[in-house]
């Protein structure tokens, strides 16, 4: 188990946005991550009105349970390793395995016994270090849609930001109002639910 703040600036990419970084920053293809991400919610939305998120992660052939709540600056990341049978159980049968995050949840009143799977989104992800921090571009799949993402992870939010707003000038790419995945995963499952 393990506990971090997570300071990171996002902004949607095109197809030939994403395309054309990947060449600039010499990112081959086999350096793509193919890693799966499972989100669970309550049927009335409860962790999102919180402006938190549960999910968990599949990459590789290791399984990670992640609840991200809000923090002064960034998000507070709690993660928990899994066992593939523990991760089965949450996803197809929603036993949430014992540990630190099952007990936030109970702490801040979310009931156990109604968190739901909503469903999974993959994500194709190239990282590289870029000016103290991480660069990441992300083609995303889930619901029958798909988008292209850069991130920026940085450890100082004034200098993260500075970094991310030069690389967006510095490479052509406009200022997008930009979700976070989790968002976009519930805004195009609202959309298809209409």
């Amino acid at each position: 188990m393990s506990e971090n703040i997570e300071i990171e600036f996002k902004n949607m990419l095109t197809k030939a946005e994403y395309e054309n970084l990947l060449k600039k920053f010499n990112i081959d293809y086999k350096q793509i991550i193919t890693q799966e991400n499972h989100y669970f919610d309550t049927p009335s939305f409860s962790l999102k009105a919180t402006s938190s998120a549960l999910r968990i992660r599949k990459k590789k052939n290791t399984y990670e349970m992640t609840l991200k709540q809000p923090a002064k600056v960034g998000l507070l990341e709690t993660n928990q390793t899994l066992t593939e049978e523990e991760a089965y159980h949450a996803i197809h049968f929603g036993n949430l395995p014992f540990g630190k995050i099952k007990d936030i949840l109970k702490e801040n009143g979310i009931s156990i016994s109604e968190l739901e799977y909503f469903g999974s989104l993959v994500t194709n992800r190239a990282e590289t270090d870029y000016k103290k921090g991480l660069l990441v571009l992300d083609h995303s799949i889930y619901l029958q849609h798909e988008d292209y993402e850069l991130e920026f992870e940085a450890e100082n939010y004034e200098e993260g930001k500075q970094v991310f707003q030069e690389l967006l000038h510095d490479y052509h790419v406009p200022e997008r109002k930009t979700e976070n995945k989790i968002q976009r995963f519930y805004r195009q499952k609202h959309e298809i639910n209409k």
